[in-house]
């Protein structure tokens, strides 16, 4: 397991979620605190608080773009490539998980109460979860973003 999947999972483990953990785990690669990382993504957890795209994907996206996105009016490569290389990951991490959507990835809706309370009970994130926060750090590396 590498230094990253172990903080990510650490953050996880402490009460972050998925989008914050998998995001602050790369946060001193582009020159970012922490605690900036933690609270820019704050919002993304569980499907962007709706059940939608996995949150540990949206960490890892906003990572992409840290490291890849463009910032400068009109350079059409940094933007190709920072889009290339979303495409290329939310693509593996379907094909490794089956789907993007949260709420298909557990089951249930974690937007709802209902789903929360269901989501807790039955230890998801404590099981899936943590294992879509890994998967994505390792995705990451693996693509070498």
């Amino acid at each position: 397991m590498s230094e990253k999947t172990e903080r990510a999972l650490d953050l996880f483990s402490s009460g972050f979620n998925c989008a914050q953990a998998v995001f602050a785990a790369f946060a001193e690669d582009y020159g970012t605190d922490e605690e900036t990382a933690l609270r820019i993504a704050t919002g993304f957890g569980g499907g962007v608080r709706r059940g939608e795209i996995c949150g540990a994907a949206t960490g890892a996206v906003m990572a992409i773009g840290a490291a890849h996105g463009h910032s400068q009016r009109g350079d059409i490569a940094a933007k190709q490539e920072g889009a290339e290389r979303t495409r290329e990951f939310l693509r593996e991490f379907e094909r490794r998980n089956g789907c993007l959507r949260c709420r298909d990835l557990l089951g249930v809706d974690t937007s709802t109460p209902e789903g929360m309370a269901e989501a807790r009970a039955q230890g998801l994130f404590q099981t899936k979860c943590r294992d879509f926060v890994a998967g994505a750090v390792e995705l990451l590396e693996d693509l070498d973003y």
